[in-house]
């Protein structure tokens, strides 16, 4: 990856904490208790799932104080696992918080969280890699852009379970869709193909795009040019997108939400894209 700027997404984090707060302030008791495509969190529990992020981050990033120490991470899967550990813990303990305590939280900190991620330079080493993305180290504007991916997902899993929408828009969702995609080109890392071999993916509407990787002797290369012709395509709606590539919905889930062309065996591949720790 490049250290130039690749995606600003800075500016985005307090309009999408101002609607999360508006939401989660309109939602009925009934509405909180709602299932969510995150699988075995509730409106509650992924509402709890984003006030622990922001302390993380400020504990961490901000204070440098990570508490306990994870043994044993030999392994991408094993990182997966503490992580899962660490969100399952918290939102155990977080069931005995009212939704108003947690929307009240989120609030609070949502500002300081924006305020230490402004004190960050964008082309320093992040605190965290982005390690969906098979990086071993990242800029913190890659690093600040992920964690945008977290807070927009996690809102559009509540607005999803609630039916109320909100954030898909190109402003809000073109960011996150577009950061997503460097998990593209890692998704493909172990695929042989010749050089010069081109897949695609096309988000349909006018809050997508077009994202394509080709093969080079560096392996596959990330390209957002909107006139290729790829040996194969994958084209779905912005909804299908998000779910699967978060892991909320299964390649075998979306056969007949999306359209395969070209060479099937590297389009089905596009299916595996995972831009989430999971």
């Amino acid at each position: 990856m490049t250290s130039e700027i690749q995606i600003e997404t800075r500016h985005l984090f307090p309009i999408l904490d101002r609607k999360l707060i508006d939401l989660l302030n309109g939602l009925s008791a009934a509405e909180w208790d709602r299932p969510t495509v995150a699988k075995l969190w509730n409106v509650k529990d992924v509402a709890a799932h984003l006030l622990d992020g922001n302390l993380r981050i400020l504990s961490m990033s901000r204070d440098r104080y990570f508490g306990e120490s994870p043994e044993n991470i030999h392994s991408f899967q094993d990182l997966v696992g503490y992580l899962n550990q660490l969100n399952m813990s918290w939102t155990s303990a977080t069931k005995r918080l009212s939704p108003k305590v947690i929307t009240n939280l989120l609030e609070i900190t949502g500002t300081a969280y924006i305020e230490h991620l402004n004190t960050l330079n964008p082309l320093d080493p992040a605190i965290f890699s982005v390690a969906w993305a098979g990086q071993a180290v990242s800029p913190n504007w890659f690093h600040i852009a992920r964690e945008y991916t977290e807070k927009f997902l996690h809102q559009q899993q509540i607005r999803d379970a609630v039916g109320k929408q909100g954030i898909m828009t190109k402003e809000l969702f073109y960011p996150f869709v577009d950061t997503f995609m460097f998990a593209f080109p890692h998704t493909f890392r172990t695929i042989s193909a010749d050089n010069g071999t081109i897949v695609s993916i096309e988000i349909s509407t006018d809050i997508g795009g077009i994202w394509s990787i080709e093969k080079t002797d560096k392996g596959w290369i990330l390209d957002k040019s909107q006139h290729l012709h790829p040996h194969a395509k994958v084209v779905m709606d912005p909804d299908t997108a998000w779910k699967l590539f978060s892991k909320s919905w299964k390649p075998e889930q979306v056969k007949d939400k999306v359209s395969l062309f070209g060479d099937i065996t590297l389009a089905e591949r596009v299916l595996s894209i995972v831009a989430v720790m999971a």
